[in-house]
Parts: structure tokens; C-alpha cells; sequence
């Protein structure tokens, strides 16, 4: 018998918030979160999630908050302090059509996938994922 070794994944903002609200990806994102993966949580993701949660609580627009900052504070993400390495951004940039913080979420990946070859990144959004694809993430 061959068990199935556990992944590497590094979850960009869109996938952490598909596990903290119900959307339409949200049934991949709890499948995936509930695996014995190593799961990466990077500054940037932590910050466009406290950003979202913040501003529905401002906004007064979700009763979910209480229960969706606890899931993000004590859920299985592992905390990363990463730095995309800066050419990898600069080609990166010119290779995919990719907005600020989707480049350096995929520049991050890239970065950590030369120590962590069997590292994914997992996102819902349809361009980052695409170019993950492309880079063998």
C-alpha cells in the first residue's frame, strides 16, 4: 500500500476567504483545508484577509466575523515571513498579466518552490491560477 504523501500548498487570499465564507469554491477549499497537507499562509494573504474582515466589520455587512477571524487565527495555515526573490518578480511580471499582489503571491510560491519542490499554490482566482499552472505549481 502507498499512502498518499502529504502536499505542500500555499493558499493565496481568495482561497483562505472561500474557506471563511461560503462562495462557489468553497467546497474545493474546505476539501483541501481539511487534508494533512502542510498548509502556507504568506504576510500578504494574512493581511488581504484581516483587510476583508475588517471591512465587513466596519461595515457592519457580516455577522460571520467572530467565527471567521477564529478560523483564520487558529486554522491549519502555517504563518510565512517570504520574500519573492526580486528577479523572479521582474520575469515573472512579463511573463503572466497579473495584478500586484497576484504577482507577488505567485513570485513568493516560485521563490519557495526551489526548497519545497512539491509545493502547489492554490487560488480561485482564474488568472493566478492560470499562471501557477503555467509555472508548475
Amino acid at each position: 500500500m502507498n499512502p498518499r504523501r502529504s502536499a505542500v500548498i500555499y493558499w493565496d487570499t481568495s482561497a483562505v476567504l472561500s474557506v471563511l465564507f461560503e462562495d462557489e469554491h468553497s467546497a474545493v477549499a474546505l476539501r483541501r483545508i481539511r487534508r494533512t497537507d502542510v498548509h502556507l499562509l504568506s504576510t500578504l494573504a494574512w493581511a488581504e484577509t484581516h483587510a476583508v474582515l475588517a471591512r465587513l466589520k466596519r461595515e457592519r455587512r457580516s455577522s460571520l466575523f467572530p467565527a471567521a477571524q477564529d478560523v483564520l487565527t487558529t486554522g491549519p495555515w502555517r504563518r510565512l515571513n517570504t520574500v519573492p526573490d526580486f528577479d523572479l518578480v521582474e520575469s515573472l511580471s512579463l511573463a503572466w498579466p497579473l495584478r500586484g499582489a497576484d504577482l507577488w503571491h505567485l513570485a513568493a510560491a516560485k521563490t519557495l518552490q526551489s526548497e519545497l519542490p512539491e509545493l502547489t499554490l492554490l487560488s480561485f482566482d482564474r488568472r493566478l491560477a492560470d499562471a501557477a499552472k503555467g509555472e508548475g505549481l
